[in-house]
C-alpha cells in the first residue's frame, strides 16, 4: 500500500531540487534518509521531512503493519515548476533586467516492497490465463 506526501511552493528552483531528488529516487527509505541527512544542498532538508512526512502517512493508512518488516522504498518522487515572481532590476542607461524568483512542487510516493511483489505476480497471472 502506498502513502503520498505533497510539498508546494518550495522556493528553490526545479532543476537544483531534481539533482537532489536523483539521488534517492527508486531507494529504501532509511539509505534514502542517511543520504539525504549528508547532503548539502538545501533542497535536502526539505525533501528530508517530506520523506518523513510520508512515512508517517503510510503508518497512519496501515496501523497493523510494523514499518521495519515493511521494507519501505521511495516508489516515485517528481519535481513540477512552481509559481515565479518576477521582479526587476536595474540595468545601464535606464534599462530594467527581469530577475525570475522560481519555486517548486513536489510530490513524493512510498510503498512497501511486498506490495509491489504481490502486485507483479497478479499481473503474471492475469496474462497467463
Amino acid at each position: 500500500m502506498e502513502a503520498i506526501a505533497k510539498l508546494n511552493n518550495v522556493p528553490t528552483s526545479p532543476r537544483k531540487m531534481r539533482l537532489v531528488a536523483n539521488l534517492i529516487r527508486g531507494k529504501k527509505v532509511g539509505h534514502a534518509l542517511s543520504i539525504l541527512k549528508y547532503t548539502p544542498n538545501h533542497g535536502a532538508i526539505k525533501l528530508e521531512k517530506l520523506l518523513l512526512s510520508a512515512i508517517a502517512n503510510w503508518q497512519a493508512k496501515n496501523p497493523d503493519e510494523k514499518l521495519e518488516e515493511a521494507d519501505l522504498f521511495v516508489k516515485t518522487i517528481q519535481v513540477d515548476g512552481g509559481r515565479m515572481l518576477k521582479r526587476l532590476r536595474p540595468a545601464p542607461q535606464g534599462r530594467a533586467h527581469r530577475i525570475r524568483k522560481r519555486s517548486n512542487h513536489v510530490t513524493l510516493v512510498v510503498d512497501s516492497i511486498a506490495s509491489e511483489v504481490t502486485a507483479d505476480v497478479v499481473e503474471t497471472n492475469e496474462n497467463a490465463d
